[in-house]
């Protein structure tokens, strides 16, 4: 039942509609799960529902708040999953070209969705996730983060500091030239791949080229890392060779950067996205997981159903 005032349509409905993106993108970038920030939203929603009208004197601060804290609960029992987990774990993937993941106008807002920070990510704590988060990829300042998760400025500023060290490496600023480049190098390597040009795809590798592979104890997914660019493109080969019936493999934007999805038939079966870096293929991740396709999924199906609206 709808409180009086918060049913369908009504303004505090409509406000949190308005911040939904934002908060999927941070519980996203907290995260690394799709399927987990949806119900952080979710849980938000309900919370939202529950207070008094005309109680929440700053919607938004608000909202991330209680979005923040609900993140560092389910960070707390993450490494315990991480430890049953069958082969090697990565973030879910989503496709960010229609703006899925909250603000991506600056580069840095669309470094802190990438899988490679995501991963690295997994170095911090809870806090210092957060703190890096908040101030990374939404701006706000040290004393905006200290209210937000209820600690002293200074301390913030320390779990910024840490944060910074522990993931060793300073995200790259990319320019649209960037992604452009890196577009035409992944339709260069699906060309080889679909070719079966074995030398042409170890051309497009760097030497020391690793490619991770989540399968979540799928058959046929590497549960180790496969490294070296000879043994990569042989890998990827022999994947591809086993669906080469019916495979289907198209470019998407996946966070934040050209990636390739795989479908047997109509059924999504891959996420490949590369790592690149001076003109070469430094880091493949694969996502095959089947429950951590499902939102991918999910998205291509709207996009179809828009595309067939618009064409029609």
């Amino acid at each position: 039942m709808n409180r009086p005032g918060r049913g369908p349509g009504s303004a505090p409905v409509a406000e949190f509609e308005r911040q939904r993106p934002r908060l999927f993108g941070l519980a996203y970038r907290m995260l690394g799960s799709a399927a987990d920030a949806d119900d952080v939203v979710q849980d938000v929603f309900l919370r939202w529902h529950g207070t008094e009208p005309g109680s929440v004197e700053d919607p938004s601060a608000w909202l991330v708040k209680v979005a923040t804290n609900l993140c560092l609960n389910r960070l707390g029992s993450a490494p315990i999953r991480r430890e049953r987990y069958v082969g090697s774990w990565l973030p879910e993937p989503v496709l960010t070209s229609d703006s899925a993941l909250g603000p991506m106008e600056t580069a840095e807002q669309r470094d802190t969705v990438s899988l490679a920070f995501l991963v690295l990510a997994e170095r911090l704590t809870p806090a210092e996730r957060a703190v890096f988060v908040l101030r990374e990829a939404f701006g706000y300042s040290h004393r905006e983060v200290a209210e937000l998760i209820e600690l002293s400025e200074p301390n913030c500023r320390q779990l910024h500091s840490r944060a910074r060290k522990r993931l060793s490496v300073v995200l790259p600023l990319r320019s649209a030239g960037d992604l452009a480049e890196n577009r035409r190098l992944v339709e260069r390597f699906l060309d080889a791949a679909r070719g079966g040009d074995l030398a042409g795809l170890e051309r497009m590798l760097a030497e020391d080229v690793t490619s991770v592979a989540d399968g979540g104890g799928t058959l046929g997914v590497a549960r180790l890392p496969v490294r070296g660019a000879e043994k990569v493109a042989r890998y990827l080969a022999t994947v591809t060779s086993r669906y080469v019936q019916g495979l289907t493999v198209s470019i998407y934007e996946v966070n934040g950067t050209p990636g390739l999805l795989a479908r047997s038939a109509s059924t999504l079966i891959g996420v490949f996205v590369p790592e690149i870096a001076g003109g070469r293929i430094t880091g493949i991740r694969i996502v095959a997981n089947p429950d951590k396709l499902r939102f991918v999924g999910t998205q291509l199906a709207r996009l179809s159903r828009s595309e067939e609206s618009f064409g029609s």
